[in-house]
């Protein structure tokens, strides 16, 4: 499993899922764009366990996309989008959540799918082609999004089905 993260990560989004994910004893990797350290919006630190430079589809099962400020930095690297685009089109499980909707229009992936996410980002998901509904969670066969942080722990839930 590969959470994604970025400067101005959402630090519930990050850790949240990066360690209820282990405690199932899923391995689970910080996948960065070649800084090494990130900060959250507090200033919370996350160390790059992985470049998205070596990142390879094919070696994860899911990738989780958090939110904050960190997802409109992470979708202008291509390697970013085209990892979340492999995944999807592998048919492997992309979990998103807050504002990391906006990568998931850079990675070309919402036309004719169901979502949900944080409820400023409603028109451009929309404008990507796809449905927004406003749930805490929403599975639409391997896309997994939630609006923000309360919805955690049903986003992790469905993470954890989907992965077992």
């Amino acid at each position: 499993m590969a959470v994604l993260v970025e400067d101005h990560y959402q630090v519930l989004e990050v850790w949240y899922p990066y360690l209820r994910l282990r405690e199932e004893g899923i391995k689970t990797i910080l996948v960065g764009t070649g800084k090494k350290e990130y900060k959250s919006k507090e200033g919370y630190l996350a160390l790059e366990e992985l470049s998205i430079k070596q990142a390879k589809s094919e070696d994860f099962a899911a990738v989780v996309i958090p939110g904050g400020y960190a997802p409109d930095i992470l979708r202008r690297f291509p390697q970013v989008n085209n990892f979340v685009k492999e995944m999807d089109k592998k048919g492997k499980i992309v979990a998103a959540i807050c504002h990391a909707g906006w990568v998931l229009v850079s990675a070309g992936i919402l036309k004719a799918r169901t979502v949900t996410g944080f409820s400023a980002i409603k028109d451009d998901l929309v404008n990507a082609g796809a449905k927004f509904v406003d749930k805490e969670v929403v599975v639409d066969r391997n896309l997994i999004t939630s609006r923000n942080p309360y919805d955690l722990p049903a986003f992790c839930r469905e993470i954890i089905k989907k992965l077992k």
